[in-house]
């Protein structure tokens, strides 16, 4: 994947294609040029605006972070779902149990690129149902660089929609209120998760360990030295013995050598420890 549009592309794209990587270290594929114009139509029609020309030539003379904000906001992809791949998440759960056989302490998981809010207020869900008697449920921390989509999800405010992608009616009513066409997250669902700001391309892992780092469908944007970056923030925050899940797409092989993948749950990653890391490479020398 690359940042660099093709030529026939517009100067005005190629300025915005590069914006957007200065700012979150995601590239535009040079096939998926048409999703800039396509992405920044509302904020165009919004400014009284007719191209992506003048929506440059704005930004240059402008020079202000609230309009470079939006156009930054509006190019990342917040496609999601709740329960996106629920197979994914009942896993994480089961693994959760087999991390925390005792009530020792309290699980600590981070949903890193959260998005509106689906994937942990999926997480939550799940593992208030399957709580068990004595053992707290985790601590979950949500992430994303986007302040917007980080407004809607602690909001936790949904659309018809929205709410229908992926989240069964027994959920839908236990869990959420119908208020004005829209459907509310209960309070007592927002309260079990932490939203926080994030970018994950520039800023270090947050403070403490994590049992459980979930970052799916976030590194499919970014450059293989970008990503090896991103590698080592995730390696970070992971607990030894902990586990790092990634998106269908995404794996760690050929990636990095800080992960591999997991014997116990498949499709799942556990960090490397600094001697078996060594081990590795004495032998891909030998």
């Amino acid at each position: 994947m690359t940042g660099t549009l093709p030529y026939a592309a517009s100067g005005a794209m190629n300025m915005i294609a590069a914006l957007l990587e200065q700012r979150t270290g995601q590239q535009i594929a040079a096939n998926r040029a048409w999703r800039l114009e396509t992405a920044l139509k509302p904020l165009l029609r919004e400014h009284e605006l007719e191209t992506l020309d003048q929506l440059v030539a704005k930004l240059v003379a402008t020079r202000g972070t609230e309009l470079s904000d939006a156009v930054v906001d509006a190019l990342l992809n917040q496609e999601t779902s709740f329960f996106r791949d629920s197979a994914v998440l009942d896993m994480v759960v089961d693994a959760a149990d087999s991390l925390q056989p005792e009530a020792t302490r309290r699980l600590r998981i981070w949903s890193a690129g959260c998005s509106n809010g689906q994937e942990p207020l999926s997480l939550a869900m799940l593992f208030a149902e399957r709580a068990v008697r004595g053992r707290p449920e985790p601590e979950i921390l949500a992430t994303d660089i986007s302040p917007a989509a980080l407004t809607r999800a602690k909001a936790g405010r949904y659309s018809q929609f929205e709410i229908q992608r992926g989240l069964p009616v027994r959920r839908m009513v236990s869990w959420f209120d119908s208020v004005g066409g829209e459907w509310q997250a209960k309070p007592e669902l927002l309260r079990k998760i932490q939203f926080r700001q994030h970018n994950l391309a520039a800023d270090p892992a947050p403070a403490g360990k994590f049992d459980i780092v979930l970052c799916r469908n976030v590194l499919l944007y970014f450059s293989l030295p970008l990503r090896r970056r991103v590698f080592e923030t995730l390696a970070a925050a992971v607990r030894p013995g902990g586990l790092l899940v990634l998106g269908a797409g995404e794996t760690v092989i050929g990636q990095t050598e800080l992960f591999c993948p997991s014997d116990e749950f498949r499709g799942f990653y556990r960090p490397v420890d600094a001697r078996e890391a060594a081990a590795k490479r004495s032998m891909a020398v030998g």
